[in-house]
């Protein structure tokens, strides 16, 4: 399985090995500063041939690497290879020219070579730690398309700025049912409809968790699954529309490989970028509009914080589930117009984006279902559900807030329609999106599932809840969503 990264400024492309985290140019690179290496330890009649080979396709690779862009895993395999390579040269030098040469004893030279070598091995570690994300091939009968709008609600006023004109404005992108490209079709960039909106969004991201953001270079660089503006899926059958808010400063990339399962499976997923929430948001007009939203690190306040944002992000998707509407009826140019079941529509959120989904389905009934993924609820008012509701949940540890759960169980029995709360053993907070596949595979920051099995429980889950309620297909979801974890079924009325 091949990943294909595409610069488009040099038309190049690097092929990222699916387990190796490393290019074929990367992995030749490495070898030859093992090479170089090794290359001392080897019977005489062997040395220069290999020391040269090695030397000449180290110095190929590192110049071509340079060109398409190298990534920081591969610097400390450069920096052993360059201090191998005078060790490795000299004797060669000398035998050329004349001199007598004198190997070193191998246990002055032994120490030497085992730190050159574990210097180069830090380079295929980081590159595991730190990959280019690899997206999952989605598992449904559509191929997947996607599209970017940006949209400006009249009636509202942007409460981030003072300028008393400003109207809220939000970006959404759409993943939805498309037909088969073109092979060698061109696929959608993660992060960004460019190179430069990808690189702004992933050290925008960075910052805002406090990471430097050359430890996620390989981020920007990622191909996804789906196809920028490929024709929607031929026939007249119209799509259930899924809306998605991400968590705090999260962007509406950051569940691609979620929204992309769900449209091959006849979805139409329409994820926001709340501009001064989202890390940042690229407009069309070339701002970048960056956060002013973050955590306080008091409970109270955090909480008072939260239900403010959770405000405006149940307003931008109300919004946004109506330009759907006007998309479909044409009133918005697009190739969905007619297309869209905007009657058969599911609101759905991660952390924070949860929480807003909860609110924004107590406020607006045109949202036949919800999806809270391991999002806090907040809602002073403590208004009740009417939609089927499915609450997926991180493993519950000593470290999870105490009020969590017992705040959305409440949420959840005083529904009037049936809710779910699936706990899912192995997973964190940062599984239910695309953190597995790009994060060091730490279980307290990703989760335990693995890089492939995060996003397949998160959209299996989410399609068994979806599949029945907005399709209404025959079968149990109970029972499918209790394959994946610990599940809790609270039907209406249970509360009373």
């Amino acid at each position: 399985m091949w990943h294909d990264v595409r610069r488009p400024e040099d038309g190049r492309v690097t092929e990222i090995i699916a387990g190796l985290y490393m290019s074929p140019l990367e992995f030749l690179a490495l070898l030859a500063a093992v090479a170089l290496v090794v290359a001392r330890w080897l019977p005489p009649a062997a040395r220069p041939r290999v020391t040269s080979a090695a030397g000449a396709v180290l110095v190929l690779s590192a110049i071509v690497l340079s060109v398409v862009g190298i990534r920081w895993q591969m610097l400390p395999v450069l920096a052993g290879a360059a201090l191998a390579l005078p060790f490795a040269l000299s004797p060669l030098l000398r035998r050329r020219t004349g001199h007598t040469v004198r190997r070193a004893r191998w246990w002055l030279a032994l120490p030497g070579s085992v730190a050159c070598v574990g210097l180069i091995a830090t380079g295929p570690v980081a590159a595991w730690a730190f990959p280019v994300p690899v997206f999952p091939e989605p598992s449904g009968r559509f191929a997947v398309g996607t599209r970017v709008a940006q949209w400006t609600d009249p009636h509202r006023p942007e409460t981030a700025t003072a300028d008393p004109h400003d109207r809220r404005t939000v970006v959404v992108q759409l993943w939805y049912p498309a037909r088969k490209s073109p092979a060698g079709a061109q696929r959608a960039r993660y992060l960004g409809r460019t190179e430069h909106e990808a690189r702004t969004v992933a050290d925008a991201l960075a910052r805002y968790v406090g990471l430097p953001g050359f430890l996620v270079d390989g981020v920007p660089r990622a191909r996804t699954r789906s196809v920028f503006n490929a024709p929607v899926a031929g026939g007249s059958e119209r799509f259930p529309v899924v809306l998605f808010s991400p968590g705090l400063g999260g962007v509406r990339a950051q569940n691609t490989a979620w929204a992309e399962e769900l449209a091959s499976h006849g979805y139409v997923v329409a994820a926001l970028d709340h501009p001064y929430d989202s890390a940042a948001v690229v407009l069309a007009d070339g701002r970048t509009i960056k956060t002013k939203v973050s955590s306080t690190g008091d409970p109270d306040k955090d909480e008072k914080l939260g239900a403010g944002w959770a405000t405006v992000r149940a307003a931008d998707l109300s919004f946004v589930l109506t330009q759907l509407g006007r998309l479909d009826r044409g009133e918005i140019a697009g190739p969905l117009t007619g297309r869209l079941d905007t009657g058969r529509a599911a609101v759905t959120g991660h952390s924070i984006g949860g929480g807003s989904a909860l609110q924004a389905a107590r406020q607006d009934r045109r949202f036949d279902a919800v999806i809270d993924l391991d999002g806090y609820p907040y809602d002073p008012t403590s208004r009740s559900l009417h939609q089927p509701a499915l609450a997926l949940t991180q493993a519950i540890t000593a470290d999870t807030d105490p009020h969590y759960i017992p705040r959305l169980t409440s949420v959840l029995k005083l529904n009037t329609g049936t809710s779910y709360r699936l706990t899912i053993p192995g997973a964190a907070h940062l599984t239910f999106m695309d953190g597995p596949l790009y994060l060091p595979p730490v279980p307290s920051i990703v989760g335990s599932l693995g890089r492939t099995g995060s996003p397949h429980v998160v959209a299996a889950t989410t399609l068994a809840f979806l599949d029945s309620t907005l399709r209404h297909r025959p079968g149990d979801p109970a029972a499918a969503l209790s394959a994946y974890g610990d599940l809790s079924v609270y039907p209406p009325g249970n509360s009373r």
